[in-house]
């Protein structure tokens, strides 16, 4: 059996050919993007509309030449479910704004000074512990959906483990929207779901759209967050380049990367979407079907934008179970977890050094324990709290030569 074919970055297909490819990159990013807006309050049309604009501005500003989908970031729920729950929706989407506007700056920087500034601000071993703390510090949440209903959650959590274990091909790149909507039938079975508001629904509907709100809060707790997401998206970066077999971090250059990132989570802040990120799901697709053309993710985009105003749709969204996103969010924050820790071997850390062993350990507890320090009325909590230890650990305690040697960039690539 012959290769199969690679469809290159800037390459047009056949439209009948073109649709179901783009359709498959919806799939892929649909469940982590629509779960996200579930769990904090925000609207998931405004989530599906804003990672479809946001996408299409990231291909426009790379100039086509960067084959990634924008979903919403799951590095973010912790911190804007906290803001607000104290401040209110409109103050979280302050700090999403303001997040992007992180990843601006930082892509000015970039351009500017190139990226051995960022290696060193944000080493493997602060990032690895970071992403842990992600992951965990949002456990007490999924099990706190969970208990909703523990039949529920763990059948909808059972058909998720299976689809990423056993599944291949494209079926193993969506696990979570396997799980969702396998969890969602045997609810309905069950007869917890109600129906009543998706019988209501008009099948046209404009998003509902909030505006952002000034918040010191959010400045403190939710834009920080980006610099970690930042090395992320490097990470996401240095993968598709491999798959693709382009110098991407030149050409068009990390700096547009990031500048693409941030424009598009600015807009998704401004009309009340989550922060967005490249999404591994998407990435994943391409490397299955070998096709890298941004005119199928630019397709992706599109649909996004058209499922946004279906209202039937997001009424059937809005249905699911809590309990069925508790089960897939154990499994999900788990991975997250998991990542952090692979991140970590994977960048050779050696803990037996003092100093590595001093930052992962403030890290995880002040961000797992869920520490808040009150500046006056400011309030910095947890995960954005760790964020801002590590990186000042990171700058302060003695042998930084022996660290960045032994253990390398931050920006190996992540799952």
């Amino acid at each position: 059996m012959g290769q199969q074919r690679v469809i290159d970055v800037q390459e047009k297909m056949p439209i009948l050919q073109g649709l179901p490819l783009s359709l498959q990159h919806l799939f892929a990013m649909f469940g982590a993007t629509v779960l996200v807006p579930f769990l904090t309050g925000l609207n998931p049309a405004v989530a599906l509309l804003s990672s479809g604009i946001g996408t299409l501005l990231y291909i426009f500003l790379t100039k086509g030449q960067i084959p990634g989908y924008l979903g919403s970031s799951f590095a973010f729920i912790g911190p804007i479910i906290a803001v607000a729950k104290a401040q209110g929706v409109g103050a979280a989407l302050f700090g999403c704004f303001l997040s992007g506007i992180v990843y601006i700056l930082v892509a000015a920087i970039v351009a500017r000074f190139g990226v051995r500034w960022l290696q060193r601000l944000l080493p493997p071993v602060v990032v690895g512990s970071i992403v842990i703390v992600i992951g965990l510090g949002l456990a007490s949440t999924a099990v706190k959906m969970a208990s909703e209903n523990l039949l529920v959650a763990f059948v909808a959590l059972g058909i998720a483990v299976a689809a990423s274990a056993f599944f291949r091909g494209f079926l193993g790149v969506i696990p979570v929207l396997i799980g969702i909507i396998g969890g969602y039938v045997f609810a309905a079975l069950l007869g917890v779901v109600d129906f009543t508001k998706v019988g209501q629904a008009a099948w046209f509907s404009v998003p509902l759209f909030t505006a952002p709100q000034f918040s010191w809060a959010a400045v403190w707790m939710i834009a920080p967050v980006a610099l970690v997401t930042i090395a992320e998206h490097i990470g996401h970066l240095l993968v598709t380049e491999n798959i693709v077999g382009r110098n991407l971090m030149e050409k068009p250059g990390l700096h547009r990367s990031l500048l693409g990132d941030g424009v598009a989570t600015a807009v998704a802040g401004l009309i009340g979407g989550p922060p967005t990120t490249t999404y591994g799901e998407n990435i994943g697709v391409m490397a299955i079907t070998r096709v890298y053309s941004v005119w199928v993710i630019g397709g992706a985009a599109v649909f996004a934008i058209a499922f946004a105003f279906i209202g039937k749709l997001n009424a059937l969204i809005s249905s699911i179970p809590v309990a069925v996103m508790g089960g897939i969010t154990i499994l999900l924050f788990g991975i997250i977890a998991s990542a952090g820790l692979r991140m970590l071997v994977e960048s050779g850390i050696d803990y037996s050094s003092k100093r590595n062993l001093i930052i992962s350990s403030v890290i995880l507890v002040i961000g797992v324990g869920g520490m808040v320090v009150h500046v006056g009325s400011l309030s910095v909590e947890s995960m954005a709290l760790a964020t801002f230890v590590g990186i000042l650990l990171n700058l302060i305690l003695p042998d930084l030569k022996e660290e960045t040697t032994e253990s390398g960039s931050a920006f190996k690539p992540a799952p």
